[in-house]
């Protein structure tokens, strides 16, 4: 452990730092599970009301992801990977509902 009242406080604000940036990745997975999740319910029945469920979800998991970039949580590449993969999602839906 540390002696020095410096070095103490370092300690202090990186956990402080630690825990928020889990609590920022926990609900950045939380809710890519959730919309994918209503991806695949809108999947199984098409519909205005699911297709409004999944474009709630899909704002709010790119909201949580922005935010999280904002912060210095997620490295900004690593944001728009993970925007890109849900819009993928969605799309790769869309054209096997088409398809068919």
């Amino acid at each position: 452990m540390a002696n020095i009242k410096s070095a103490l406080k370092r300690i202090e604000v990186a956990e402080r730092n630690r825990l928020q940036n889990r609590s920022y990745k926990s609900a950045v997975k939380t809710l890519t599970k959730t919309y994918l999740a209503a991806v695949d319910a809108h999947q199984a029945s098409p519909g205005s009301d699911t297709l409004k469920q999944v474009e709630a979800t899909m704002a709010n998991a790119y909201s949580k992801i922005d935010k999280a970039v904002k912060c210095g949580v997620l490295h900004p590449n690593t944001g728009a990977r993970k925007k890109s993969r849900l819009a993928r999602a969605i799309k790769a839906q869309e054209t096997a509902g088409s398809a068919s």
